[in-house]
């Protein structure tokens, strides 16, 4: 596995000759990150507006650090926390815009009725739709780190927190209160909210702040998004398994952040699968590059993701929302191959995104799975027989059929061994 500092390739480098193969130094890159904002990071006493957004860690749980992102900024500040809004952000602007939030981190039981003034501060600011005014001192000046994460987007910089407060009355919707007053199971709070229209990082920070559910706990950040998009996801799946399914074959491709995303559409009954490789020169590339997957049919999966972790349910969610508004079901494939570009990773909302975008950028309509197939490997550089060998859902239907039957031709065929392998 390469790791992201190899000590004899970057000191030989020094980030100069891009020795690693990425299109900039990721060490680099963070230090000029750092640098653009040191001035204004650098006090105890911080007063901003927080857009709103809060964090809460894993480690240690169930003692969590919990706290408030606040910038030195006031104003309209909802772009430095809203991955709706970075659609045409690049990989820079995203650790720009998290290293100007500053979380004053405070250690808290998950369980909220243990909790003080402070929890309840940073629960009123979790509800908030707008921007809020907020106060924080630190013990000491935040530590300038911004700390990439494959599910959430980047940390910032950080300092234990000596208090909190809000200055002004944050904007909570009166359907918020409702939901988070009334006792309702976390999937009934998360499906209403969800189907009113509010977006998806609004509930995960609500479920985060631990309002939602009958015992009301925090949960990690981490935690919340899987368990937001999973949860969606199933009832997503539970609908459209009434629907009819499409006619033919579709392709649809998009390349996002360094990331190339095609999508494979089936008239067959709903099923998903994700194939995943980073590729050599990419964060978590090696020498020789090999997929990852994981798989569900109609059923759904009985235990957690093995392999893709919350990309999984980034993915499907996107694949789930586009068959819903068609009212169409499908069995969907997306292969993910994360090239040198991503050269930090921000979080699964750039999944979310990039597949989206795909759904919104067809290839083509096909009579054959042989045809579609052939579109989606020239637009993918990782060998494809190894995406073919590694699929659960393309090796069924090699165990149901002959892929002549399937293809009409033998480009693609595959034996039993290989299928299951």
């Amino acid at each position: 596995m390469v790791e992201l500092f190899n000590s004899k390739l970057c000191a030989v480098c020094k980030g100069r000759k891009l020795l690693c193969g990425r299109p900039t130094c990721p060490i680099l890159e963070r230090f000029r990150v750092v640098r653009s904002v040191e001035q204004k990071l650098n006090k105890r006493h911080l007063f901003g507006s927080s857009p709103p957004s809060i964090f809460v860690g894993e480690y240690g749980y169930p003692k969590v650090r919990v706290g408030p992102l606040v910038p030195p900024i006031e104003g309209n500040t909802s772009h430095l926390d809203n991955p709706l809004k970075w659609e045409n952000k690049t990989i820079k602007d995203i650790l720009y815009y998290r290293s100007l939030l500053v979380m004053g981190e405070t250690k808290a039981d998950v369980s909220v009725r243990k909790s003080g003034r402070i929890l309840g501060e940073v629960q009123e600011l979790a509800m908030s739709i707008k921007p809020v005014d907020s106060e924080i001192i630190l013990k000491r000046k935040p530590v300038l780190k911004v700390l990439p994460s494959e599910f959430a987007p980047p940390i910032g910089p950080k300092a234990e927190l000596l208090d909190f407060e809000l200055t002004e009355n944050p904007r909570i919707p009166k359907r918020t209160d409702y939901v988070v007053s009334d006792e309702l199971k976390a999937e009934q709070a998360i499906m209403r909210l969800y189907n009113w229209g509010f977006d998806e990082y609004y509930i995960i920070r609500l479920l985060s702040a631990g309002l939602l559910g009958i015992e009301r706990k925090l949960v990690p950040t981490r935690w919340s998004i899987t368990a937001v998009q999973d949860t969606i996801g199933k009832n997503l799946r539970r609908e459209i398994l009434h629907y009819p399914k499409i006619n033919d074959y579709e392709v649809y491709f998009y390349r996002f952040l360094g990331n190339r995303y095609a999508v494979l559409l089936m008239p067959e009954s709903y099923s998903f699968e994700l194939l995943e490789v980073w590729l050599k020169g990419s964060l978590f590339g090696s020498e020789r590059p090999s997929v990852i997957h994981d798989y569900e049919d109609f059923r759904g999966r009985k235990e957690y993701v093995k392999e893709t972790a919350g990309a999984y349910h980034a993915a499907r969610l996107s694949v789930l929302e586009a068959l819903r508004a068609r009212r169409r079901q499908a069995r969907a494939v997306v292969f993910r191959e994360v090239t040198p570009e991503y050269y930090a990773p921000v979080g699964v909302w750039q999944i979310r995104l990039g597949i989206k975008k795909a759904l919104n950028n067809p290839i083509g309509h096909f009579e054959t799975l042989n045809e579609a197939l052939d579109a989606i490997k020239r637009r993918l550089e990782h060998p494809f027989e190894e995406y073919l060998k590694r699929s659960y859902i393309l090796g069924s239907l090699a165990r149901q059929k002959t892929l002549d039957e399937w293809l009409g031709k033998n480009l693609y065929r595959l034996n039993r061994e290989k299928a299951g392998g």
